[in-house]
């Protein structure tokens, strides 16, 4: 390429932004032309620098990643975003690839995989870590919760009791442990924390 790759990262934590801009400073392909700590910023100062590739952090205040890809590639679908996170839940890689991210980075690989996969989003490729690919393959279509079993196991994570759930979602107990059971068998817990532990996981809840 004649021109450098023009990168820009969003993430609140100033260590891991200058991690990556020391990686960046090593490449001679590659230039650091941006940086934000949130979504609302990073729609700002991409309007303005329209990087070639953007690395955007999962969860940040405010308006997390998933919410800012869906809103930088509404206006900019052209767009090449790789989602920065420290979690491999199949379920975030599907909401952020369904809202338009390109690419999945996990912080603990950032060294390396970093310049590779700013290289094929560059060049208009995907990059996904086999473990998250096959993480999707495999849950896809198996065991994914519906929306009022997720709300079941948020108010499970959440450390309420059947009673407390079956007020608050205006439902039965007895449809509660009906959900609960769905839940388990799903997800192949062997009780409601190990549920709630497998959620947090695979990104069905947060805590």
């Amino acid at each position: 390429m004649d021109q450098p790759i023009r990168v820009m990262v969003v993430d609140d934590h100033p260590l891991l932004r200058e991690g990556i801009a020391a990686v960046l400073e090593g490449q001679p392909d590659m230039l650091l032309v941006g940086e934000a700590v949130d979504g609302r910023e990073a729609m700002a100062r991409f309007e303005v620098l329209r990087p070639d590739v953007t690395l955007m952090d999962l969860q940040m205040p405010d308006m997390n990643g998933i919410e800012t890809i869906r809103a930088i590639r509404e206006r900019w679908p052209e767009a090449r975003i790789a989602i920065l996170t420290t979690y491999r839940g199949d379920v975030r890689a599907l909401h952020a690839i369904k809202a338009g991210a390109m690419g999945y980075l996990l912080k603990s690989t950032l060294r390396k995989e970093l310049v590779e996969a700013i290289r094929l989003l560059a060049a208009g490729k995907r990059h996904f870590p086999p473990e998250i690919a096959s993480e999707l393959a495999a849950h896809l279509d198996s065991d994914g919760l519906t929306p009022r079993e997720i709300e079941v196991l948020q108010c499970v994570a959440l450390g309420k009791p059947n009673k407390v759930i079956a007020s608050q979602l205006q439902i039965s107990e007895d449809t509660i442990k009906g959900h609960l059971r769905s839940i388990m068998d799903k997800l192949g817990a062997n009780n409601r924390t190990h549920a709630v532990a497998i959620g947090v996981q695979r990104g069905f809840v947060e805590l």
